[in-house]
């Protein structure tokens, strides 16, 4: 039964890693493509190229983190192995 739940485990840990890993190449790469196009676009006097490369990505960024380590625990929890606050 340990190891069902533990192979379980570690699929969910994994499904969340690339799903992490996936927006952080889209954020940390593949908009930084498209900055030609995204430079028409102005926000608050900033193209939008540049606002993504200086500010956006690392918003996203910083907010994945914590997403990441939130549901990265409810999953601990729900397998059993959530470390003891």
């Amino acid at each position: 039964m340990a190891d069902a739940n533990e192979e379980a485990w570690w699929a969910k840990t994994k499904g969340l890693m690339y799903i992490c890993l996936a927006i952080w190449a889209v954020f940390g790469y593949i908009i930084h493509l498209f900055v030609g196009p995204l430079n028409n676009i102005v926000i608050f006097g900033f193209p939008l190229g540049f606002y993504m490369a200086a500010q956006g990505s690392l918003i996203v960024f910083v907010v994945l983190i914590f997403l990441y380590s939130y549901r990265q625990d409810a999953i601990d929890r729900a397998h059993g192995v959530a470390e003891e606050d």
